[in-house]
């Protein structure tokens, strides 16, 4: 029975796809030799003889031990010996790693020179590699030249009983062959593809070409834009790769001999896959989808293998990557073209047939018919003459003009609705200050049976009414500058809210000082009850207590409605609770721990600015389309994934944005460690992390974390260590390097480290919801912040300070000098570090005042001095807050020695460092070597 081709459906975080199991054997490819559609012999090679079996590809087998060493093919072929064919049936080139691996013993890689570069690896005592002097550096890594295996090797059988068919062939002469291939895993002895695959008529446009080299050019477009070579390089690149972390202890001495220099740190940020960027030009950029590994695994077995999260982290509108715009396509009369069976949008990975008035879905392989509005004729290679001035056809990322039909009602215009705590504690605090002619103040008394006064006059149009908004807003702190009310009604509010904006949508910001305590969703003061932690009731606290916000936050997405929090308690508000509003419908919760107008009033005027001045997609709806199974054209295989979301831009107009992104499918492990993306695989550890952290203690938790970590590391070292002695080596592939570093610093994050004393629940709550939503790059930052020195570029001339780029330090107190002047940035808050030996000049400049006449450094706003050191050094929080605006800074300075501030301010964010019972860096390495060897 045949599978089903195609599928819609959501697909939530970490949850593999589904692997197709290959049927029963095909005829010969059409347009192999024998096929229906083979074309004419290439010019200087004679054609196969009558009765006579088509040559086909050498593939050697495994080999014996351990890590995915493959040999070439043999000298029997169409290629002749001595060379390496281009494509799936190519040798499979190792995988890289970085905590090292060892080659098998057996295998076409004689033995090799100590590598130059600085990682190398320990000589076995047996094997391919000859024995050397041992590194002299942490990381170890030792090359090894490839050399043609014997030409006895057996060839690969087809599933009928002959050799393989021959790769298909063209008119052009073949380009000369490379020595690497698309994709590293060998397939199996004797291939079988299902019968039920409908047979392409046409090469398959925009796809990788066949195996025989690099694909022919149009001017300076590639014949088939997708096609690149292996992420990782050729086999020699990616044996260098293979690296390791010496952990070995000097004889007789319990110290352990790591050089604490040469463990690896993410001090340049966030690695983007930018090798994936250019092997697979047409996928959007992973600013927009980014997959935890580019290499799909082709079976279960290997996603139970992998023990990381196997997914994509999803940000379908975010900022476009050097402010390029998202190319807007308005197909007019055509409509949009999408695939009939599976709904799957016109995408790059399409391609077309019948010359040109057929399209082929790249999802469910279904052909269907070009408009005619739409048409244009294909050239020799089955590609459109128009590809190129057809974005939809040649970028990953697209914005479709939706026609009527795809709208149930027409756009409705944003729509902001305010709720505003005026309890005494919003007064004292200053939130009321200066933040709507004299509006009519409603009063509603009945809090159980909410009603709305002048249900149609309670939204107003801003162009027409703004002199009212902006009056409402200066008389608003003297409304209610006498009220010595504490209790606060936030439920009614929410659902009078509801009944004004449940007929067109829109945004909705709360803005809340104090715990609700009147009328339905009332919360109690229950606290952080010191009690609890360590129990299986330790969850309770960091869930919502009652039922009503999810219930509302449920009615409130149905009806097409975001809510923001702006939380200012210095007190328990229950962040818990009132978070949930958020996070079930698309908002955000802003956290201004003892808010206080002098000190985060700029912070709150400018994120609230961008909160409502951003662009937003309003009405939206997502969904997440990918190919039930995984199938094969000319060996080539791929899945791929298409991101539509529907929404309403902010000018009223209804778009489509699409997002496309393809990876290989792979039958080798070795090859999800090379393409592993560690960004994107830190980033959805810590959204589970905290997932589970609503339904378990926080001590397991962290424990799953670290269970994790062992067991991908363990199945990597099993794949390479059979038969080499790599006793206090701790072998990791090159693209996890930073993978235990995060992870620790994921262990020590605001929403899970230690437990009552760390961290209040409010902040913990907070910090868990922003978590959820950031970005890869902004929440690397935020786990492992940067830490700079600025003293050394205050001193500079202004023209050099511009140009400056800061240099990045390990999170350790170790690289914190007395006499200088830090600087600690998370991405929500910036800390000045003063050390204790610090000119009192420059700290008078930079301050503006004296620290001998103000000592309470809390209370310290820093402002542009008129002075060359404090307008340099405004320059610089200048600089980096502009990088990302999506929040910003707040600016906190404390001294050396300021206790408990410098504790809990600076010294908590020093993840390398060991404190309050955490492990440090060294001690966490050694405590991960020692589980992954047992």
């Amino acid at each position: 029975m045949q599978p089903p081709m195609g599928s819609e459906r959501r697909t939530p975080p970490g949850r593999p796809v589904s692997a197709f199991v290959p049927g029963a054997a095909v005829p010969p490819p059409p347009f192999a030799a024998g096929g229906p559609f083979a074309p004419p012999p290439r010019q200087g090679v004679p054609p196969p003889q009558s009765g006579a079996a088509a040559p086909a590809f050498g593939a050697a087998p495994p080999a014996a031990m351990g890590g995915g060493f493959r040999g070439p093919p043999p000298s029997q072929g169409p290629y002749g010996a001595g060379t390496l064919p281009h494509g799936p049936f190519a040798s499979a080139p190792p995988p890289q790693g970085s905590f090292t691996s060892a080659p098998p013993s057996q295998g076409p890689f004689a033995s090799a020179p100590p590598s130059q570069s600085p990682f190398t690896s320990p000589p076995p005592s047996q094997g391919p590699f000859a024995a050397g002097p041992p590194p002299t550096g942490p990381f170890a890594a030792t090359p090894a030249p490839f050399r043609p295996p014997p030409s006895s090797l057996a060839q690969p059988q087809s599933p009928t009983g002959g050799a393989l068919p021959a790769p298909p062939t063209y008119a052009r002469p073949p380009p000369p062959l490379q020595s690497q291939g698309y994709y590293p895993g060998a397939p199996p002895a004797n291939p079988q593809y299902p019968m039920s695959r409908p047979a392409f008529q046409q090469p398959m446009q925009n796809m990788p070409p066949p195996p025989m080299g690099p694909a022919t050019t149009f001017g300076n477009q590639a014949a088939y834009p997708s096609a690149g070579p292996p992420v990782g390089g050729t086999l020699q690149s990616l044996v260098e790769d293979f690296q390791s972390l010496s952990l070995s202890s000097t004889p007789g001495s319990l110290d352990p001999g790591v050089d604490v220099k040469g463990l690896p740190r993410p001090l340049d940020g966030d690695e983007e896959p930018v090798k994936l960027m250019e092997a697979y030009p047409l996928n959007c950029h992973p600013r927009y989808f980014r997959l935890t590994t580019h290499a799909i695994p082709a079976s279960q077995s290997l996603v139970s293998r992998w023990h990381l999260p196997l997914g994509a982290v999803v940000h379908p509108l975010a900022e476009s990557p050097d402010g390029d715009e998202v190319p807007v396509i308005n197909f007019g009369s055509a409509g949009v073209i999408r695939c009939r069976r599976c709904r799957t949008y016109i995408n790059p990975y399409a391609t077309f047939a019948d010359a040109g008035r057929k399209w082929r879905c790249n999802l469910c392989a279904l052909l269907n018919d070009v408009p005619g509005e739409y048409f244009c004729g294909l050239d020799a290679s089955g590609r459109r003459y128009d590809t190129d001035q057809r974005p939809e056809l040649s970028k990953g990322t697209v914005e479709f003009v939706a026609p009527t039909e795809y709208m149930v009602r027409p756009p409705m215009p944003p729509s902001y609705f305010f709720i505003i705590d005026v309890s005494v504690s919003a007064v004292q605090s200053g939130l009321l200050e200066s933040s709507l002619s004299q509006p009519q103040m409603m009063v509603v008394t009945d809090l159980d049976d909410v009603f709305l006064p002048l249900p149609d006059d309670l939204l107003v149009n801003l162009v027409d009414s703004r002199h009212v908004v902006e009056s409402f807003l200066d008389s608003l702190p003297n409304m209610f500058h006498d009220n010595v009310n504490v209790e606060s009604a936030l439920g009614p509010a929410l659902k009078a809210a509801f009944m004004v904006m449940s007929q067109i949508g829109g945004k909705l910001l709360v803005f809340q000082s104090t715990l609700p305590s009147l009328g339905i969703g009332r919360l109690r003061l229950r606290g952080d009850d010191v009690r609890a932690y360590g129990t299986d009731k330790e969850h309770t606290l960091r869930v919502p207590e009652d039922s009503f916000y999810k219930q509302m936050a449920a009615e409130f997405t149905k009806y097409q409605i975001a809510v923001d929090i702006f939380s200012f308690s210095d007190k328990y508000s229950d962040i818990a609770s009132l978070g949930s509003l958020a996070k079930y419908t698309g908002g955000q919760v802003y956290h201004y721990a003892s808010f206080q107008a002098p000190t985060h009033g700029d912070k709150l005027k400018l994120e609230l600015s961008r909160d409502l001045t951003r662009e937003t997609a309003w009405e939206s709806v997502m969904r997440i389309r990918c190919g039930k199974e995984y199938y094969a054209f000319m060996w080539y295989l791929l899945i791929v994934s298409s991101t539509p979301i529907r929404y309403t831009s902010s000018s009223g107009e209804r778009r489509i944005r699409v997002h496309t992104a393809a990876a290989p499918v792979v039958t080798d492990l070795s090859e999800m460690y090379r393409q592993a993306d560690t960004g994107a695989i830190v980033s959805l550890l810590g959204r589970i992390a905290i997932e589970n952290s609503l339904s378990d203690k926080l001590d397991s938790v962290r424990q799953q974390l670290q269970l994790k970590l062992v067991k991908s590391l363990k199945e990597y070292r099993n794949l390479y260590v059979v038969q080499h002695r790599i006793g206090g080596r701790l072998i990791f592939p090159e693209s996890l390097r930073f993978l235990p570093l995060y992870i620790l610093a994921i262990c020590k994050s605001l929403a899970l480290r230690g437990g009552y004393a760390d961290v209040s629940l409010d902040e913990r709550c907070a910090a868990g919801f922003c978590m959820m939503i950031l970005p890869v790059k902004r929440l690397l930052n935020f786990i492992y912040p940067s830490l700079y020195r600025v003293d050394e570029v205050l001193t500079m001339e202004p023209n050099k300070v511009d140009d400056i780029s800061l240099k990045r330090l390990p999170l350790t107190f170790q690289c914190l000098d007395t006499g200088g002047l830090y600087l600690l940035d998370d991405g929500f808050t910036f800390l000045v570090w003063l050390g204790r030996m610090l000119p009192p000049e420059l700290v008078n400049n930079i301050l503006g005042v004296s620290l001998a006449n103000f000592p309470d450094l809390s209370k310290i706003v820093l402002r542009e001095c008129d002075n060359e050191l404090s307008r340099n050094f405004m320059k610089i929080l200048k600089s980096l807050r502009e990088k990302d605006p999506s929040y910003h800074q707040l600016c906190r300075v404390v001294r050396q020695g300021e206790q408990p501030r410098e504790g809990y301010l600076l010294l908590s964010n020093l993840v390398e460092d060991q404190m309050a019972g955490t492990s440090s860096y060294v001690d966490w390495i050694q405590q991960i070597h020692r589980q992954t060897q047992s």
